[in-house]
């Protein structure tokens, strides 16, 4: 199996939960403040959706995932790609499912109820302290937005996380944070190896009203099941 592919897919899970709380107050000048504002502002999301492009780079190789992806409190979540096309992620709060067409392979992983930071506790106020607590904020420039990229007119806010113990997966996180919309536009991840994972968010709809039954997967009857699937080598 592309086990490249499928960690891709796992890291996404983990760091998608930051997009829709990855917000703050113009008139909070300090990166404590500002990331520590994050649930208080976002109270009033419900729901969203948005596009989605993962690139994934290890040593010389890159790869990348296009896809839409659709959240709903308190912790489901779905990401249908396009590239790798039909490729899904369906979070459940209690059960990660993967499906990889290139394998016909659905790869399912219980998660357990208050895990730290890791998947949806992400998506509250407890999680997001956890974060705050694992990893140290502070403005990568100043709090003044600069440029998404070289050659971008668009602007952001960002902000750096660089972690506090040596047990988190991703050594720091850099938040991209439009000043306009208040939501995040880009996530640049580095891991402890020096991988780099880049996650970039557009096309946002807020509070839809997304039914449950959007996050209900059922698996291609001819794929090939494994569960517990990060457990085991």
């Amino acid at each position: 199996m592309n086990r490249s592919i499928s960690g891709v897919a796992f890291s996404a899970l983990f760091l998608i939960f930051l997009a829709p709380f990855a917000v703050g107050a113009q008139t909070i000048t300090t990166a404590d403040g500002f990331f520590s504002s994050v649930s208080e502002a976002y109270e009033g999301i419900q729901d969203y959706s948005a596009n989605i492009t993962i690139t994934a780079m290890t040593g010389q190789r890159k790869e990348t995932m296009v896809g839409r992806v659709a959240f709903k409190k308190p912790d489901l979540l779905r990401i249908d790609f396009t590239k790798p096309d039909e490729q899904t992620i369906v979070f459940t709060g209690k059960l990660l499912t993967i499906y990889l067409p290139e394998f016909n392979v659905v790869l399912n992983q219980s998660v357990e109820s208050g895990s730290g930071t890791a998947g949806a506790s992400m998506a509250t106020p407890q999680g997001l302290s956890l974060l705050k607590r694992y990893y140290a904020v502070s403005y990568e420039t100043g709090p003044e937005p600069v440029q998404l990229e070289e050659n971008s007119r668009e602007k952001v806010v960002v902000l750096s996380l660089s972690r506090r113990s040596t047990t988190e997966i991703f050594r720091t996180i850099r938040l991209m944070i439009s000043p306009e919309t208040k939501l995040i536009r880009r996530i640049d991840a580095r891991t402890i190896s020096g991988d780099q994972v880049q996650f970039d968010f557009s096309g946002y709809d807020l509070n839809q009203g997304i039914l449950d039954n959007r996050f209900v997967y059922d698996s291609p009857a001819s794929a090939n099941m494994f569960n517990d699937f990060l457990f085991n080598e």
